[in-house]
């Protein structure tokens, strides 16, 4: 069975791909900020649209991204402990949002982690 996909998905991927290809961790975290910023975005354009089909697919790639932000987390980092709270507690309310969608939690969590993600570019 042939997995068919909007020019649009196919264009993330590639751009994915080359970004993650040869990159340092600093930069993947960054991919995977903008990752899980751009998903969000979607998700709540998608519940205004009422494409429950997209808005399923964006939380995918918000979890997605992350879990694999989780899994950098370097236990011995002298912020890894509290990184590891706050990326399961947007984990556990991404997982939420997907029964039941509440479009303030999704906005508070994507407005946090683009201060993060800005914070970071600066530092």
């Amino acid at each position: 069975m042939l997995l068919q996909q909007s020019p649009g998905e196919a264009y993330r991927r590639v751009d994915f791909d080359a970004r993650v290809t040869g990159a340092r961790p600093a930069e993947l975290v960054h991919v995977c900020y903008e990752h899980l910023i751009g998903a969000l975005g979607t998700a709540m354009h998608a519940h205004e649209k009422g494409d429950n089909e997209l808005k399923s697919r964006s939380m995918t790639r918000a979890l997605t991204a992350i879990t694999a932000l989780q899994m950098g987390v370097s236990s011995e980092h002298a912020v890894g402990s509290a990184l590891n709270q706050l990326y399961a507690a947007a984990r556990r309310t991404i997982l939420d949002n997907a029964l039941t969608f509440d479009a303030g939690q999704i906005t508070t969590i994507r407005n946090d982690f683009t201060e993060i993600g800005q914070a970071l570019r600066n530092a």
